[in-house]
């Protein structure tokens, strides 16, 4: 008996038995921490950081630019570090640092001494965000892996709804005690997964006769990878500049900037599972056509309207999708590669990097472009959605979902 078949109970089961699902929980978890918490909750403490005078504003501001080069180098690192150590052992170190840069955060010694932190809590997210899901997809059935892969990433959505929710309640027990808080449920959360994680990828299924798995070169994957580039600099202009917008580009106030934000945040909860469940039923090619046109009409909504009611929709919209093109692009790549794990794992690094890249190199050309346009939102937002209608336009040009290639 196969490995797989101790994990699932047959290649076509469509349940989820105890150990999938505390992998599942793992995965959370590590998403949670090292992303969901390490990456969002640090925005709604910038002002704290000021205010108490641990850093000037641009100290702040380079300091959590310094999270955006750590995932991009974690995004660059991870599959070095899985083959060094194991998957199971890697994520378990990279929960612990991330667990550790919370707690030596509370301490600003210096501002090289908190950069190093931020920089490390980056490796440890774009290093989880590499392994996290293809350490478990594989010991999860076929069918219920787009409902898993929103499980895993559902941690996403949570840090972006605690940055608007729990951490200003943390904050009143003082900025030292609200990242000692962060490390302590960071450490709890790596206790409950340690023993989630799953050990060697089960064995995979031999191809269906006269086919073979598409080629890692091929035009599909590549331009799967530009897509997923594009989409980054989608989403980076809502992610940035939605409160302000509201705030000041609308006269509208913080108060109500802050609302919005709050219902991205809770919109961003649902988002990896809404987009897993769909794509378990119409597949993750069709599902990520949507998506891509749905957040193209979302940001243009923000750039062209002022309307509260349809800047509502459009933030809902985009709070779904912010954390759900996760596991829609996982899936994708797992039907274009559908038969080799390692392969799965190296397409979806090199997806994640891209993404990693577009998405740092989006947030310094945004700003400079805003400064440059005389803080001009609805020029930014454009831009965003011309990124977006782009990527859409690619994926119908290139064809529909591919199948494999059948040998002469």
């Amino acid at each position: 008996m196969s490995e797989n078949t101790a994990t699932i109970p047959g290649p076509m089961a469509s349940t989820l038995d105890a150990r999938a699902l505390f992998a599942t929980l793992a995965g959370l978890c590590g998403s949670l921490v090292a992303i969901g918490l390490a990456r969002f909750a640090y925005t709604p403490l910038i002002p704290p950081l000021i205010q108490a005078h641990w850093f000037t504003s641009s100290q702040a501001v380079t300091l959590g630019a310094a999270n955006f080069a750590g995932y991009l180098a974690g995004a660059l690192l991870g599959r070095p570090i899985a083959n060094a150590l194991s998957n199971r052992h890697a994520l378990r170190l990279l929960m612990l640092i991330a667990t550790a840069a919370f707690f030596a955060c509370a301490y600003p010694l210096s501002v090289s001494w908190f950069f190093a932190w931020r920089f490390a809590s980056g490796v440890s997210g774009g290093a989880i965000m590499v392994l996290v899901a293809t350490t478990i997809l594989p010991h999860i059935p076929p069918a219920r892996r787009g409902f898993a892969s929103g499980m895993i990433f559902l941690g996403l959505g949570l840090g972006i709804a605690a940055s608007g929710t729990i951490i200003p309640r943390l904050l009143q027990l003082g900025l030292k005690d609200t990242w000692i808080g962060l490390g302590a449920f960071a450490a709890i959360l790596t206790a409950v997964s340690w023993f989630g994680w799953p050990g060697s990828a089960p064995a995979a299924p031999a191809p269906a006769a006269g086919t073979q798995p598409v080629r890692r070169g091929n035009t599909a994957l590549r331009v799967l990878y530009a897509q997923y580039a594009a989409n980054a600099l989608g989403l980076v202009p809502a992610m940035v500049l939605l409160v302000d917008y509201v705030a000041r580009g609308l006269g509208r106030g913080a108060e109500t900037g802050a609302g919005y934000w709050v219902l991205y945040g809770v919109a961003a909860i649902a988002g990896p599972v809404v987009c897993g469940n769909v794509a378990d039923r119409i597949g993750f090619g069709a599902a990520y056509r949507i998506a891509l046109l749905l957040q193209a009409i979302a940001v243009a909504t923000l750039a062209l309207s002022g309307n509260p009611i349809l800047i509502g929709v459009a933030t809902v919209a985009l709070g779904i999708f912010t954390p759900g093109i996760v596991p829609l692009v996982l899936g994708r790549i797992q039907e274009m590669v559908p038969h080799d794990h390692l392969e799965q794992r190296a397409a979806w690094s090199r997806a994640t990097t891209a993404f990693a890249l577009f998405q740092a190199l989006a947030g310094y050309g945004y700003s400079c472009l805003f400064t440059l346009s005389h803080n001009n939102y609805a020029l930014i937002f454009l831009c965003g959605a011309a990124a977006l209608a782009l990527a859409l336009s690619a994926d119908i040009l290139t064809g529909r979902k591919p199948q494999p290639v059948a040998t002469p």
